[in-house]
């Protein structure tokens, strides 16, 4: 059965858990991984998970904000540290926007050792997509969308499970309308919620282009999906948020919600 393993769930500044980031399994058991937050801990989240290193070979990178890139910067390291000891078959093809192409090599030629960057453009590739380009990853058509942040440029994806869902990964911003088609009653959404909306003084989201639960299952509402996950949130209710924001969304929504903690795994049934 293919799957969602959720690494990481939180935003950009939270300690009580990881930044968000994920890996679709598919029914093979390989893996096409979602962002890498924002630092090593993406190993000890991997490991945690039972997931070597070595046997990922597709990754998807949003944007260029440090709770999604730096990850990435210890990933081609250990990646590159497997190849150089021959523990890694294949190559490693990182797909992320082409703004972002020159953006991850200078900061690995700057912060990694000329025998792991030398691995770049060989056995470690930096795939650029455009707005609307589909890609053969695994057995999945992805198809690649910017979602027109506000801030930094960000790439999201749609594509259809082997089970024929489809899922919708829309970035950690809010929706946009030129999206519609990419979410309009999708299987599976995902989709950021900052905050409570009863906490949206305390956090302020809109201020840093996010939004609360109840936003996003309004939008979920709105657009007929059958099942909406949230995560890219706040961490002071970490014990307490899986059910206070599944509580909120089900007041506005009225499919299946998801609110999975670090380390969940999600079946895509």
């Amino acid at each position: 059965m293919e799957k969602l393993i959720v690494l990481g769930t939180g935003n950009a500044s939270v300690t009580k858990c990881y930044n968000t980031c994920s890996i679709i399994q598919d029914k093979k058991g390989r893996y096409f991984m979602i962002d890498a937050g924002g630092g090593n801990g993406i190993l000890t989240q991997l490991e945690k998970m039972n997931i070597p290193v070595t046997e990922i070979h597709d990754i998807f990178l949003t944007h260029e904000h440090t709770d999604h890139l730096l990850g990435m910067i210890w990933m081609i390291r250990v990646i590159g540290q497997a190849i150089q000891k021959g523990k890694y078959e294949g190559n490693c093809t990182i797909y992320c926007h082409d703004g972002l192409v020159n953006v991850l090599k200078t900061i690995c030629e700057l912060t990694l050792v000329k025998k792991i960057t030398k691995l770049i453009g060989d056995r470690i590739i930096l795939c650029p997509v455009q707005d609307g380009e589909e890609k053969q990853i695994l057995d999945y058509k992805v198809k690649f969308f910017d979602i027109r942040s506000t801030k930094a440029r960000q790439f999201g994806f749609v594509t259809t499970l082997n089970n024929g869902k489809r899922l919708t990964f829309c970035g950690d911003e809010p929706y946009q309308e030129h999206c519609f088609e990419y979410a309009y009653q999708t299987d599976y959404f995902l989709h950021e919620a900052f905050c409570l909306d009863k906490e949206k003084d305390e956090f302020k989201p809109y201020e840093k282009h996010h939004g609360t639960v109840k936003d996003s299952a309004e939008l979920a509402q709105k657009l007929e999906v059958k099942n909406l996950l949230l995560w890219h949130t706040e961490d002071k209710n970490i014990r307490k948020r899986k059910s206070l924001y599944k509580k909120e969304a089900r007041k506005y929504y009225k499919g299946n919600v998801y609110v999975p903690y670090d380390r969940e795994i999600i079946e895509l049934k």
